[in-house]
């Protein structure tokens, strides 16, 4: 059986390139597409050769790639797939556009139907000043015919994963498919429960809009006898500074083992994002630290609130007064969160678990349509 996994775009190493190198641990011999291919750390591809398309070659693409998504569609169905068995896509934009034949099988990874053509549209063009104007107008077009795309490309695709039932109702919704969901993986192994405990919390992200870790901040300056750590940088970074008082501790940008020693001897983690998914709660969990989470997309799934071995709690309003609550609902009760039960909740979401769920699901789908062709 001849494999192909296409990406949408490989330019960094993070949530949905995990699920990308353990897709390659299951298929080593596969061949790997993507528009294009600016890496500079290859080992998690196992140094492959990448296959690209034109937009590879067009000015400026390495760091303006993103603006060149009005061309992506055309580019990622110039790709030959005819002589493969198997082509898997790894979405979250354009990857699950590919043209295959009816002996293909195709299974899409889907991390989410394009963002910011559907639901978060208007979300988008707020954070990005496109929501009143002639370019404005111009990008609502351009979405609208992404959208059109989209809904047509769904249908070429076999089979999907969704990677939380929170994604798994967006591709119910906008593509009228169903889906199988096999969570991430998440290197746990990576983090251990430390000795002790130390009087902060902490908050980890790229600092973008929607991970809303201005909230975090402006909860905390109404809180100023709690101290905060905040580890990460991007574009929001000088905005948020100006804003934080004095027991809010930037430290911008921090490497692995500095960051996970921070995650260990937390009081809890902050995290008030809608995501997909949300890896960075569940490295809090296995490093034995719970977290405070918005209630909202995929951290209903990753934290355990209402069991007898608790890893965290929710806030229901994504504002400062509802956080600043849940902080106080979790201090009253801060001996409920053990960290082995928040080790405990995480190991739920293992590499191994992924490996073993990815694998047996696409065998037991290239199985069956074998089968069919017998028939």
């Amino acid at each position: 059986m001849k494999v192909a996994i296409v990406h949408d775009w490989l330019v960094t190493y993070a949530g949905a390139e995990r699920v990308l190198e353990k897709m390659l641990d299951v298929y080593p011999d596969a061949d790997l597409y993507s528009t294009v291919d600016y890496l500079e750390d290859r080992a998690f591809i196992k140094n492959k050769k990448v296959h690209t398309t034109f937009i590879q070659n067009l000015p400026f693409s390495k760091k303006k790639y993103r603006s060149y998504l009005p061309l992506m569609p055309l580019a990622i169905e110039q790709f030959d797939f005819s002589e493969y068995d198997l082509i898997i896509s790894s979405s979250h934009a354009v990857a699950k556009g590919i043209i295959t034949g009816p002996q293909q099988k195709h299974i899409c990874m889907c991390y989410s139907p394009i963002r910011y053509a559907w639901d978060l549209q208007h979300q988008y063009l707020k954070e990005t000043g496109l929501d009143r104007g002639i370019k404005s107008i111009i990008v609502r077009y351009l979405l609208h015919r992404i959208r059109i795309w989209d809904i047509r490309t769904s249908n070429g695709v076999d089979e999907f994963i969704a990677i939380s039932n929170f994604i798994q109702d967006r591709i119910s919704k906008i593509y009228r498919r169903n889906s199988t969901v096999i969570y991430p993986p998440v290197y746990i192994e990576d983090f251990s429960i430390g000795e002790t405990k130390e009087d902060y919390y902490i908050t980890a992200s790229r600092m973008v809009p929607y991970k809303k870790m201005d909230l975090i901040v402006q909860a905390f300056n109404e809180m100023p006898n709690k101290k905060l750590i905040v580890i990460g940088q991007g574009p929001d970074y000088e905005k948020i500074k100006k804003i934080a008082k004095d027991n809010i501790h930037l430290l911008g940008y921090q490497d692995n083992k500095t960051l996970k020693e921070y995650l260990q001897k937390a009081k809890a983690f902050i995290f008030a994002a809608e995501e997909d998914f949300g890896i960075a709660p569940l490295e809090a969990q296995a490093s034995g630290t719970p977290v405070i989470a918005y209630g909202k997309g995929g951290a209903l799934e990753t934290i355990n609130s209402n069991s007898e071995k608790p890893s965290g709690l929710f806030f229901k309003e994504q504002n400062v007064n509802s956080l600043i609550k849940a902080v106080k609902d979790f201090e009253n009760n801060i001996e409920a969160y053990k960290p082995e039960y928040c080790r405990e909740n995480a190991m739920r979401f293992s590499v191994e678990r992924f490996t073993n769920e990815f694998k047996a699901f696409v065998e037991e789908k290239i199985n069956y349509n074998e089968k069919e062709n017998v028939i």
